[in-house]
C-alpha cells in the first residue's frame, strides 16, 4: 500500500497526554471522530476499516522483521480491533450504536461484537483471531512479557481473520441469503436465556431418593 495515500497531523502534546490519560488509542480516536463528523456512508466505513487492518498488518511484519515484540502485538491486535468493526457496522450489530453513544469503542464492545458475529455467522475464525489478537494486546503490548518466537506464530492467525472479514463482506455485497443483524436473533441474548432455563432446570429436578 502506498505511503502517500496515509497523510501525518500534528496533535499538540496535551492533547496527546489528556487522550492516553483516558485510555484512548489516538489514532482510532482521530479516525473514528472524523468519520463521524463526516457522517461517511457505513459501506464506506467498512471499507475505511478494511483498509486500516491490510495496514496495520503490513506495519505488524515490518516490525516482527525488525525483531519488535511490542510494537509488533499492537499491531497485529491493531489487525483485528479493525476487523470486528468493519463486521459489525457491515453486520449492523448492537455494538456499533453503543460504541456512537460511549464515544469510542471500549475493549468490551470489540469482544462482544466479535462474539456476536462468530456466533451469528457461524464462524469460529472470528472468535479465535479476535482472542489471539487480545492477548498479543495484553500481554506483547501492555505486558511486553512475550519474546519475538511467541509472536510469530500469530501472524496467519491474524492474516486468516482479514481473508474471512473481506470474504464475509464481498459475498454479503452479492448475495441476499445473508440477513441485517436486526432480523436474526440475538445469540448472546438466547445463549443467556438457555443459561437460565438450564439452571432452573437443574433447581427444579427433584432429587434422587
Amino acid at each position: 500500500m502506498d505511503d502517500q495515500e496515509f497523510s501525518m497531523i500534528y496533535l499538540p502534546r496535551k492533547i496527546i497526554e489528556e487522550a492516553m490519560k483516558r485510555g484512548y488509542d489516538i489514532e482510532s480516536l482521530v479516525i473514528d471522530s472524523i468519520v463521524e463528523k463526516l457522517r461517511i456512508d457505513p459501506e464506506e466505513e467498512v471499507a475505511i476499516h478494511i483498509e486500516l487492518a491490510e495496514r496495520y498488518l503490513d506495519e505488524a511484519r515490518r516490525y516482527i522483521d525488525r525483531g519488535d515484540p511490542v510494537q509488533a502485538s499492537e499491531k497485529l491486535y491493531k489487525v483485528a480491533e479493525e476487523c470486528i468493526k468493519a463486521l459489525a457496522i457491515e453486520l449492523r450489530t448492537p455494538e456499533v450504536e453503543e460504541a456512537k453513544r460511549e464515544g469510542r469503542w471500549w475493549v468490551k464492545l470489540l469482544a462482544r461484537a466479535a462474539e456476536r458475529i462468530a456466533m451469528l455467522l457461524n464462524k469460529a475464525v472470528i472468535q479465535h483471531g479476535w482472542s489471539v489478537a487480545y492477548n498479543l494486546h495484553v500481554w506483547g503490548f501492555h505486558e511486553a512479557s512475550l519474546d519475538m518466537d511467541a509472536i510469530k506464530v500469530s501472524p496467519p492467525t491474524i492474516e486468516y481473520l482479514v481473508v474471512e472479514t473481506k470474504k464475509i463482506i464481498q459475498d454479503r455485497g452479492t448475495s441476499h441469503e445473508l440477513l441485517p443483524v436486526f432480523m436474526l436473533p440475538d445469540p448472546i441474548k438466547t445463549r443467556e436465556e438457555n443459561l437460565v432455563n438450564a439452571k432452573s432446570n437443574r433447581t427444579e429436578t427433584p432429587r434422587d431418593l
